[in-house]
Order: structure tokens, then C-alpha cells, then sequence
């Protein structure tokens, strides 16, 4: 039965109605995602992000460089050095004490003062050493307080021996034979320890920073090339050529990359040669310096037990073996071995023949064919070559520190910049569709 006034429709399911507005809802999201103004969007947040995350990329990795050089400056090179330092002292005292020894009786002043002084520098250097050290420099702490602790006990061996030996008591060359063993198999040993460590820390922090930083240089890279094509895309759909936001944050890039090209390879090469003209010589020359101090040694003790003790000949013999092969392509130190090789050899020949008293002069004396006089020459250029190595060093690396001045935070400020821009850039174009 039909009611008069009304139209009969035709019922229409409730879900048909629900999916038919679901469809159409995400069609609308489609449309609208596919939209200009909101690839702009999009385009424009890529845009800030990689610049933003670039710089702090970039500055991280030259902070990184610059506070690892500024280290090596203030403190791991310095460390090395005092500890070749100390470990020269030690070596010189050693030698001191036992020329002293030889020289029976009273002992020459300046003998006596270059002991003293010695002991003095050792002392001086492990405190210095001790206040460069970091709070993970457990190994190096322990050494040194090792070594403080034993230093006043050489001294007191060596006072003991000094005592016997003017009053003519031959006990006094086994007091002696006891210090230097103490000397040997202590203290010259954690010396030489604290002095590899500490070498090897520098070169490896050395070594880490001999290529540019290249993760942050093509990060860069690949921030400009995102402007640039941003850029193109925003031409073909703004039918305009230049868009004076994005070229501002192009041209701040690529400043940017051109400031890190520059710094980078300046860095780079500053520490590639500190290495080769600092690190490797030093390394080399203070070993040669630590055998030739080995070798003074063993030849001065060789002489407190008259030649009796063939050890300490040997050991002068495969000192100055390591020494010769360590040098063989430096004319001039080859040539000064060679002449205390050859005093050396009228050492022995003395002691063979039973003549101590020409043995010492030949040991201690400052004539040209004595031994001490060619071990001084020897020793000298050691000396002046290690502080040659050392000035290029450091050199290199200050050069390299000082190229990455101003950039961590430059950086900084050119990528906020650049992403500023961007977005000034891309605000009156967003507006034509709005």
C-alpha cells in the first residue's frame, strides 16, 4: 500500500556509502600529494635537513682533526719527548757514574757535574712527563712512578760505590756493578717502554689524518648537486630561471665545499710530511741515540771490571752492529761510528795488553782519537738531528692545525645560512598556489 505524497527510493547498503567515502578520501590524498605546493614542501624540508646535517657533519669531523692535532701539540708529543728525555738522563747518568768510577780516587769535577746533572734532568722530565699524562694513561703512570721510586735507589748504589772506591775498598765495584744492573734491567727498560708507547701514540694519531676527510667533502658534494637539481625542478614548474633563495644557498655550499677542499688538503699534506720528515726520523734517530747510550754504557763498564766481564764487549759490539746498519745511508754519522769503533779497538787493545791506565785515557780523554771524544761527537748529532725531527714535527702539525681554523664553525653557519635561504627562496613560490 502505497501513501499518498510520497516517492518510493531505493535503500542504499550503509557499507556501499562507507567505502565509496573512503575511496574518495584517499583520492584526495593522492590528488593533494601529488600536488606541486606539497612536493614543494617536501623539497624544501629535504633541502634544509641535508644542509643542516651536512654542516654538523662537517664540523664534527674538523673538530675531531683539530682537537686530536691540538692534543699531539699539547700533549702526546710532549710526553714522547720527555720521555726520550728521561730516558737520555738516565743514560748519561749511568755512563757518568761509571767514567767517574774509572777514573779512581778523587773523580774529575766535570765528571761529577755531568752526573749531577743528569740525575736532575731525570727527575725533572718525570715530572714533567707525569703532568702531561691523561686519565687513561694507566701503563705510562705506573711506569714512571716506578722509575721515581728506583731513581733514589740507583743514586744511593751509586754514592755507596763513589764512598768505597776513593777509599780504595774494591767492594765498591760490585756496589757499582749493582746499580748499573738496577740501571739496565729497570729503569733504562720502562724509560724506553714510555718512550715506544708514547712514539707510537703519535704516529698513529699522525696517520689517521694523512687523507682529507673525505666522508664530509663528498657529503658536501652531494648537498650542492641536491640544490642544483632542486633548482632545475623548480624552473620547469615555476617556468622561471633563477630562484634567488636556492642560488644563495648554492653558492654558500659550494664556498663551503671550496673552504674544506683547501683546509683539507693543506691539513692532510702538513701531517703527511710531518710524518715523513718528523715522526719516521725521530723515530729513527732516537733509537739510535738510546743504542748509542747502551753502548757508552757497555763500554765503561767493561772497563770498571777491567775486561773481565766479556759480556759488556759484546754487547758494545752488537750495540754499535744496530747502530751501523740503522745509519748505513747517512755518510756522516756512518764516518763518526766508524772513528769510535776504531777508539773502541785501542780500548781493547790496551786492556789486552794489560794496560788499564792508556785503556781510560783512551775512554775519557778529549783528545780527537779518544773514545769520549768521538761518543760526544756521535752523540751530538744524534741530539741536533732529533730537535730538527722534532721542529718539523710539530711544525707540520701546528701548519695543519692552524688550515683547519674557523672552519668546524663556519661551517655551521653557512649550512643554517644556505637552509635559511632555501626556505626564503621557496616561500614566494609556495604562495602562488595558495
Amino acid at each position: 500500500m502505497n501513501v499518498v505524497g510520497t516517492t518510493p527510493t531505493a535503500a542504499v547498503p550503509p557499507t556501499t556509502a562507507a567505502s565509496a567515502s573512503g575511496s574518495d578520501s584517499r583520492r584526495e590524498l593522492q590528488r593533494l600529494a601529488r600536488s606541486t605546493p606539497v612536493r614543494m614542501i617536501a623539497l624544501g624540508v629535504l633541502l634544509v635537513l641535508a644542509t643542516v646535517g651536512t654542516g654538523f657533519v662537517t664540523a664534527g669531523a674538523v673538530s675531531d682533526r683539530a682537537e686530536t692535532l691540538d692534543s699531539l701539540l699539547v700533549r702526546t708529543e710532549p710526553l714522547a719527548n720527555s720521555a726520550q728525555n728521561l730516558y737520555g738522563a738516565l743514560s748519561v747518568a749511568d755512563a757518568a757514574a761509571s767514567t767517574a768510577f774509572i777514573s779512581g780516587g778523587l773523580e774529575p769535577q766535570e765528571v761529577r757535574d755531568r752526573y749531577a746533572q743528569a740525575v736532575g734532568e731525570a727527575g725533572a722530565e718525570i715530572i714533567r712527563a707525569s703532568g702531561g699524562l691523561g686519565e687513561t694513561d694507566d701503563e705510562a703512570r705506573t711506569a714512571l712512578t716506578e722509575i721515581g721510586s728506583s731513581l733514589p735507589v740507583y743514586t744511593g748504589l751509586v754514592e755507596t760505590a763513589r764512598s768505597n772506591n776513593r777509599s780504595g775498598n774494591p767492594v765498591g765495584a760490585s756496589y757499582l756493578g749493582e746499580a748499573s744492573t738496577l740501571m739496565q734491567s729497570s729503569l733504562l727498560p720502562r724509560a724506553e717502554r714510555l718512550y715506544t708507547e708514547q712514539a707510537a701514540r703519535v704516529s698513529n694519531d699522525q696517520e689517521r689524518f694523512v687523507n682529507p676527510p673525505v666522508f664530509a667533502i663528498g657529503l658536501i658534494v652531494v648537498t650542492l648537486a641536491l640544490l642544483v637539481l632542486a633548482q632545475v625542478y623548480l624552473s620547469a614548474r615555476t617556468h622561471r630561471t633563477l630562484n634567488l633563495g636556492f642560488l644563495t644557498a648554492s653558492t654558500m655550499v659550494a664556498l663551503l665545499l671550496g673552504w674544506m677542499l683547501v683546509a683539507g688538503l693543506i691539513s692532510a699534506t702538513a701531517t703527511d710530511r710531518a710524518l715523513d720528515r718528523g715522526v719516521a726520523p725521530l723515530q729513527k734517530l732516537t733509537t739510535g741515540f738510546i743504542l748509542a747510550q747502551q753502548a757508552r754504557s757497555d763500554e765503561t763498564l767493561n772497563l770498571v771490571r777491567r775486561g773481565s766481564a766479556r759480556e759488556y764487549d759484546a754487547e758494545f759490539d752488537e750495540n754499535t752492529r744496530k747502530l751501523g746498519e740503522l745509519f748505513e745511508d747517512d755518510a756522516a754519522m756512518t764516518e763518526s761510528l766508524a772513528k769510535w769503533q776504531m777508539a773502541h779497538e785501542r780500548i781493547d787493545g790496551a786492556l789486552a795488553v794489560g794496560d788499564f791506565n792508556t785503556a781510560v785515557t783512551i775512554a775519557t780523554g778529549s783528545g780527537v782519537a779518544d773514545s769520549a771524544f768521538q761518543f760526544d761527537a756521535l752523540d751530538e748529532m744524534l741530539i741536533d738531528g732529533i730537535e730538527n725531527a722534532r721542529g718539523e714535527l710539530r711544525g707540520n702539525v701546528e701548519r695543519a692545525k692552524t688550515s683547519l681554523t674557523g672552519l668546524s664553525s663556519g661551517a655551521i653557519f653557512l649550512t643554517i645560512a644556505a637552509a635559511a635561504t632555501v626556505a626564503v627562496g621557496l616561500i614566494p613560490r609556495l604562495r602562488e598556489y595558495l
